[in-house]
C-alpha cells in the first residue's frame, strides 16, 4: 500500500501537533505549512521532529498552489487560522482574511489542481462552534442556524458556508469539522483555560497569589484536542463528504473549570485567589455553546474519551512539571501518566 501524504496548514498550533502525531502513527507522510516567522512554530517545534515544514502564508494563493503541486497531498487539513476569539475584535480585518477569504482561495486552487491532475485532495476545513453564537437551540447540531457574535465566528461561518458551496457546486470532497472547545497543555497562555491552569500551578508552588478573570459564567463544551483530531481524520475516510459536530455533549461553566483546576492541587477555596476584572469582558459574548455529537457517533463511530476533570488535571500537572523542571515544551509533556475518561 502506498504511503499517504497529508498537508496540514497551520501545523504549528495545538491541533496541528496532535494531528501530526496521530497521522504519523498511521504511517502518513506529513507536510506542514506555517506562516513565516511564526512564534507558535518556534514554541511547538520540539513536537514536530521528522515533519517537513514549509513557510507559507495561507493568504498567498500562489504559494499555496505551488505547495499543493510540489507535495501532491492525498488529504489537506486546513487548520490555519487566527485562533483567539477575544483578540479577533482588535484584528477583525486580518481575521476575515485569514479565517475566511483564504479558505475561498484554497478551494479555488483545489479546482485548478483538479483540472491539472484529474483528482483533488480530500479537504478538511476547521470550522468552529463559534459559528453558532447566540444559538436558537440547545444543544447545537449540524442543522443549527449560524448567529456568530465575534469577528472570529463570522469569518468561520463564511469559511464553513463556502466549503459547503464548493462541495455541492463542484463535487469537491470537502467537509467541515464543527469542533467545540478543545484544550490541551499545548494551548498558549493567552487562552483562558491555559491561563487558569498555569496560574493555578504557580499559586500551588508559591510563585503568585492571585488570578484575574472576566466572565466566569460562560458555559462551554470542553473536550481534549488529542481525542478530536481522530474525528478530523475519520471525516476524510468516509465514502461521501459530510459536516460533523465534534463535541462531548456536556456544557460546563468557566467557574467549574476553575474549581476543578484548584481541586487538583488541593486548594479548597479558590476564591481567595481569584479576582474578577470587568476590563476583561468582551464587547459581545456567547453565554453557552453545547454540542450534540450524535451524528459523529453514528456515522464515524467517534466519541470523546476524556472527561473535563481528567483534561484539567492533565493540563495542571503539565504546567506543574514545566515549572519544576524549567522545560516549557518537550514531547514527554504530552504523555500523561493517566488520562481517564
Amino acid at each position: 500500500m502506498n504511503e499517504k501524504t497529508a498537508l496540514i496548514t497551520g501545523i504549528a498550533g495545538q491541533d496541528g501537533v496532535y494531528l501530526t502525531r496521530f497521522l504519523r502513527a498511521k504511517g502518513y507522510r506529513v507536510v506542514g505549512s506555517s506562516s513565516p516567522g511564526s512564534a507558535s512554530l518556534a514554541r511547538l517545534r520540539p513536537y514536530l521532529d521528522g515533519v517537513e515544514i514549509v513557510p507559507a502564508d495561507v493568504r498567498d494563493g500562489v504559494a499555496m498552489h505551488d505547495l499543493l503541486v510540489r507535495t501532491r497531498p492525498d488529504e489537506i487539513y486546513n487548520l490555519a487560522a487566527m485562533s483567539s476569539v477575544g483578540a479577533s475584535w482588535e484584528h477583525a480585518e486580518e481575521v476575515a482574511e485569514v479565517n475566511g477569504v483564504s479558505v475561498l482561495r484554497t478551494l479555488d486552487w483545489l479546482l485548478r489542481y483538479r483540472d491539472e491532475f484529474t483528482t483533488a485532495p480530500r479537504f478538511y476545513q476547521a470550522s468552529s462552534s463559534e459559528i453558532f453564537g447566540l444559538a436558537v437551540q440547545q444543544p447545537q447540531d449540524e442543522s443549527t442556524p449560524h448567529y456568530p457574535r465575534s469577528p472570529y465566528g463570522a469569518a468561520k461561518s463564511f469559511a464553513h458556508h463556502i466549503t459547503v458551496n464548493y462541495r455541492e457546486s463542484y463535487g469537491l470532497f470537502a467537509c467541515n469539522g464543527i469542533l467545540f472547545n478543545h484544550e490541551s497543555p499545548l494551548r498558549a497562555t493567552g487562552f483562558v483555560t491555559r491561563k487558569i491552569t498555569r496560574a493555578v500551578a504557580e499559586i500551588k508552588l508559591g510563585l503568585r497569589t492571585e488570578l484575574s478573570l472576566g466572565n466566569l459564567d460562560v458555559r462551554r463544551d470542553w473536550g481534549f484536542a488529542g481525542d478530536y483530531v481522530e474525528a478530523m481524520w475519520l471525516m476524510l475516510q468516509q465514502p461521501e463528504p459530510e459536516d460533523f459536530v465534534i463535541a462531548t455533549g456536556v456544557a460546563s461553566s468557566l467557574r467549574e473549570f476553575l474549581e476543578a483546576a484548584f481541586a487538583y492541587v488541593d486548594i479548597a477555596d479558590p476564591w481567595e485567589h481569584v479576582r474578577q476584572d470587568p476590563a476583561m469582558l468582551r464587547p459581545a459574548d456567547v453565554p453557552q455553546t453545547w454540542g450534540n455529537p450524535a451524528l459523529a457517533e453514528k456515522r464515524l463511530g467517534w466519541s470523546p474519551r476524556t472527561s473535563l476533570t481528567a483534561l484539567v488535571a492533565h493540563m495542571v500537572e503539565t504546567d506543574l512539571e514545566r515549572l519544576r523542571t524549567g522545560v516549557e515544551e518537550a514531547p514527554a509533556l504530552l504523555e500523561p501518566a493517566s488520562l481517564e475518561a
